[in-house]
């Protein structure tokens, strides 16, 4: 089944966040995104000229059309658009008991503008008592009290605190859980990107994690995935703008598999004697040179978002075929139920996959592996891929 996301949210003008960037998100991440907008803005990279809160009962319209006739797998809330809204929607939530929720307490958006008044503030209250995980950046967090632990045992629903606020060289996430069989804080902590197209990161981020609840991934593995979407739709934002950018969320392609059993071939290495030679007849053929480790390796990224290697090791002495898994410490060991024989189990390389090696009938080795933005966008990226 294609994974039914209702996004209940305001819409951006400018494309960068609010109900467009959830669209781009759940598409690219294989759902079918269904709305209910809150409130129209006027805005740009730039910042917010005009809002104009859509009426409470077209909301809930919007919310009773697509769950009558679609369904609905998993419910993103972001900007609200009103206190009555917020209450209205609370109150429709209780109709859909065991539909994950993922909300996003917009106040204030990226360009400083306003989103949200005390009163609406205030109804977050009756929101958060339905929601699956609240996802607040740090300014949001002090609004709602401060405290995650006092969220959590207030409402009953996980908290994952966003850091991108903070001034600190790596963004670290937590997420305060309200599961007792999870950890009761579980931290991710990356290098902080630096870029001005940060506009509809935490849409984006809950937008990603609802389609991983309507996947039936658990919360900390839907938090982790959409972590690696957000960074890698950073990476790719496509530079529009003269202030706080969009992000490329159509630019994720290829980069994270959302299924538990069905691998994605997304790269292949295949055996060079002269590098340079080989870099340079690759180039003409038209992809794009991504990595360098000359005399030894170098990696192209083709249209679509596979990559394409080749390499001078001895190690390589015939192409070698590599499938990204959606968990690939799941994937093995069923594989290995089933009888399957693994040269190399599970194992952290140092250029920040994790493979597993095996070989088919005919004797052509075969890697499964994960990578995340590691494949397309690692640290020795050439500055002019």
């Amino acid at each position: 089944m294609t994974p039914r996301i209702l996004i209940i949210a305001g819409s951006d003008s400018g494309g960068g966040a609010g109900i467009q960037a959830d669209i781009k998100t759940v598409t690219m991440l294989g759902g079918h995104a269904m709305t209910a907008i809150t409130a129209i803005t006027a805005q740009n990279t730039l910042g917010v000229t005009g809002v104009h809160p859509v009426p409470t009962d077209m909301v809930i319209a919007q919310i009773d059309a697509v769950v009558r006739d679609l369904g609905v797998d998993a419910i993103k809330i972001g900007m609200i658009g009103s206190a009555r809204t917020a209450l209205a929607v609370a109150e429709k939530l209780g109709e859909l008991p065991g539909v994950p929720v993922v909300f996003d307490p917009v106040m204030v958006a990226t360009s400083g503008a306003t989103l949200a008044d005390d009163a609406t503030i205030a109804a977050f209250e009756r929101l958060m008592a339905r929601a699956t995980v609240v996802t607040p950046n740090l300014p949001e967090l002090e609004a709602l009290g401060g405290s995650p632990a006092a969220l959590v045992a207030a409402h009953r629903c996980a908290v994952l605190v966003k850091g991108g606020h903070g001034e600190t060289p790596q963004v670290t996430d937590r997420l305060h859980s309200a599961n007792p069989d999870d950890p009761p804080e579980i931290e991710w902590s990356d290098p902080r990107i630096e870029s001005a197209a940060t506009h509809g990161t935490g849409c984006t981020l809950s937008s990603a994690i609802a389609c991983g609840l309507a996947q039936e991934w658990d919360l900390p593995e839907a938090v982790a995935r959409a972590r690696r979407f957000v960074r890698i739709a950073m990476r790719a934002a496509p530079e529009l703008g003269r202030g706080h950018g969009p992000m490329g969320q159509q630019a994720v392609r290829l980069d994270l598999n959302m299924s538990f059993f069905e691998p994605m071939l997304n790269q292949v290495t295949v055996p060079a004697q002269d590098l340079a030679a080989s870099e340079r007849f690759y180039r003409l053929l038209g992809l794009r040179q991504v990595v360098r480790a000359s005399p030894r390796y170098a990696r192209f990224e083709t249209e679509g978002g596979a990559t394409f290697s080749v390499a001078t090791d001895e190690s390589y002495t015939a192409p070698v075929v590599y499938f990204e898994c959606g968990d690939l410490d799941v994937t093995v060991a069923y594989l290995q139920q089933q009888g399957f024989k693994f040269e190399q189990e599970p194992k952290d390389e140092p250029w920040g996959w994790r493979e597993a090696r095996l070989r088919d009938p005919a004797g052509n080795s075969v890697r499964l592996y994960q990578a995340g933005e590691m494949r397309r966008f690692p640290p020795w990226r050439l500055d002019d891929a």
